[in-house]
């Protein structure tokens, strides 16, 4: 019998040890759930009865009876949203953990599941064609350019890996993981922000001895190259906006790519005007990373609740529309790269329906920046393509075109 069938039957026989909570033979735990969690009544039906809602939505009133609570980025928890309900395992299907007040949740007895590392290929991919097609409007090649990668952890290592895949001469800057790991590869941050371009994957920090809460700030901008461009996909409080807004109308730095911004989702205006490349916190917004963050939850409540793990969820992918992509002139390397990400992600479309925004009265953009997100059309990964040479491509061309396609997470046919 598998869980679907046994939940069908309205009966839930799970018992629930952790801070001396437990379900009896006949009870039936109640999730509530961000609506923008794919497939999450399909996955987690067979556990209990599953409320979807708008992540911005969920607030206390409908959790007094809930037991579990299963969030993405936008809903902050706590114990102004927990307090005095019987929620007793929360978790998010994200990386990151800042919208979660883990302490609280600790303090309480209350289970926590994260899902590390789940869109941490996605945001990589999303720094991949964002350097691209900089470098078409620049002008300039990947190849031989640098780049300062602040933040080595599961985001930040990928981002090297593929920026080497490119041809880039890679900076790693990660305090913490120097001191811990002693690796001499890490540099200075002042070396870092010698780079053409400067990308941020770090995690949101107030206090301790690393925090990143404006790191970005005047100073750190002022040691940038003029022409060099920083990326933001972390999180919009590492960078202080105002002073961004000042490096981008003067002319200190060469531009920005921002994928999050201070305030979401009423983001300014005047920022998503500076910035060469916009988009509304999607980076890791993959459909693949996404369905890794709701398996990582689904193992995570299953251990958690002592049921076995019956859910397929990737059976609830769907096909790709990209299957193969054929490589017919492999001769302009840093274009045929382009054109290949291009076909499977191409970031100028969401950059294009950000800016749409502007055109709104201001107390309809917040509201069409969630909608956005929430209505993000299925975006792909690289390893779902295959890339093959045409008929006609010279051979010794596409190996090199192979190999950093390749590196940057294609499948190659040979």
């Amino acid at each position: 019998m598998n869980m679907l069938d046994f939940a069908g039957r309205g009966v839930m026989d799970v018992f629930l040890m952790s801070a001396g909570a437990y379900f009896r033979a006949g009870s039936i735990m109640k999730i509530i759930a961000d609506g923008n969690i794919p497939r999450v009544e399909d996955v987690f039906g067979g556990l209990g009865a599953v409320r979807t809602l708008p992540g911005r939505d969920i607030c206390r009133d409908v959790l007094l009876d809930a037991d579990v609570l299963l969030v993405r980025s936008v809903t902050p928890v706590g114990e102004e949203l927990l307090s005095g309900s019987r929620v007793r395992f929360v978790g998010t299907a994200t990386i990151g953990t800042d919208h979660v007040d883990t302490d609280y949740l600790e303090d309480e007895g209350i289970r926590f599941a994260s899902a590390p590392g789940s869109n941490a290929n996605s945001v990589a991919e999303y720094i991949t064609a964002a350097l691209l097609t900089l470098a078409q409007g620049r002008r300039k090649p990947l190849k031989g350019s640098s780049i300062g990668v602040i933040g080595a952890g599961n985001v930040g290592d990928r981002v090297v890996r593929k920026a080497a895949a490119l041809g880039m001469e890679v900076v790693k800057n990660d305090p913490p993981l120097a001191r811990c790991s002693g690796d001499q590869s890490f540099r200075p941050l002042e070396e870092a922000l010698e780079c053409d371009y400067v990308t941020l994957h770090v995690p949101l920090e107030e206090g301790g001895p690393d925090p990143t809460y404006r790191m970005v700030d005047e100073g750190f901008l002022e040691m940038m190259g003029r022409d060099a461009q920083l990326l933001n996909s972390s999180r919009g409080a590492v960078v202080e906006e105002s002073a961004l807004k000042r490096a981008l109308k003067e002319g200190l730095i060469g531009g920005a790519v921002l994928d999050v911004w201070e305030n979401e989702p009423a983001i300014d205006p005047r920022t998503l005007g500076l910035a060469d490349i916009a988009t509304p916190h999607i980076a890791g917004y993959s459909l693949d990373g996404k369905y890794n963050g709701v398996k990582m939850l689904y193992h995570a409540l299953c251990d958690y609740s002592g049921a076995e793990p019956h859910v397929n969820v990737d059976a609830f992918k769907p096909a790709p529309e990209i299957r193969r992509i054929v490589i017919d002139d492999p001769s302009d390397l840093h274009g045929c790269v382009r054109r290949a990400v291009e076909k499977v992600y191409d970031i100028r479309e969401d950059d294009s329906r950000l800016r749409r925004m502007l055109t709104l009265p201001a107390p309809q953009r917040a509201e069409y920046f969630d909608a956005l997100r929430k209505n993000y059309p299925a975006r792909r990964e690289f390893f779902n393509a295959a890339v093959e040479p045409g008929d006609g491509a010279d051979r010794d061309r596409w190996r090199e075109a192979a190999r950093v396609l390749g590196g940057l997470g294609f499948a190659v046919d040979a």
